[in-house]
């Protein structure tokens, strides 16, 4: 597949499919090479494909994190900048992948407070799980990480509460 038909495969269809990223996400992953392109897809003008961008490149970087390393400055700023939900949940999972310092782990998690106040449990549900996989990797946010997992799992949608139960199980084992 030619780089141009990479964010062409993204665009169109029904807000609700997530349209060809399983497709855009394999054919990345076989030929990293076109990964600055997928990146891209984070600021087009095309919200669909920003949605499905986000959505390939999270599934790029489960199996391959280190892609994501040179492009940590932009990933962070869009953390910070980024309204539309979709794109809120997909960067609450893909940032923690990064390799952080101090500093920068500190803004992660500013951003992640802001997302439990957003009106969508979807984010604020994800926002949960990055910040449960921060935690993992920085013994000194674990006790506020879990207090506040242990204060969803009482209040917050039904999705918030059970993730929170998973993930306090996870971190307890850990």
């Amino acid at each position: 597949m030619p780089q141009s038909n990479i964010l062409a495969l993204l665009g169109g269809g029904d807000r609700r499919s997530i349209g060809h990223s399983d497709r855009v996400a394999k054919t990345v992953a076989q030929d990293p090479g076109l990964f600055p392109e997928l990146m891209a897809g984070l600021w087009s003008k095309e919200l669909l494909v920003r949605i499905r961008a986000a959505d390939a490149l999270e599934k790029v970087t489960r199996a391959s994190p280190a892609l994501l390393q040179p492009y940590k400055k932009e990933l962070l700023g869009l953390m910070g900048e980024a309204t539309e939900p979709a794109l809120r949940w997909h960067l609450a999972v893909i940032v923690p992948r990064l390799s952080l310092k101090a500093r920068e782990r500190q803004l992660i998690l500013n951003s992640f407070f802001l997302y439990l106040e957003d009106r969508s449990s979807i984010v604020k549900t994800f926002a949960l799980q990055g910040l449960a996989d921060l935690a993992q990797d920085d013994p000194t946010i674990l006790p506020c990480v879990i207090d506040i997992l242990r204060q969803t799992t009482r209040k917050g949608s039904p999705a918030m509460k059970a993730r929170s139960r998973k993930l306090l199980s996870r971190l307890d084992a850990d």
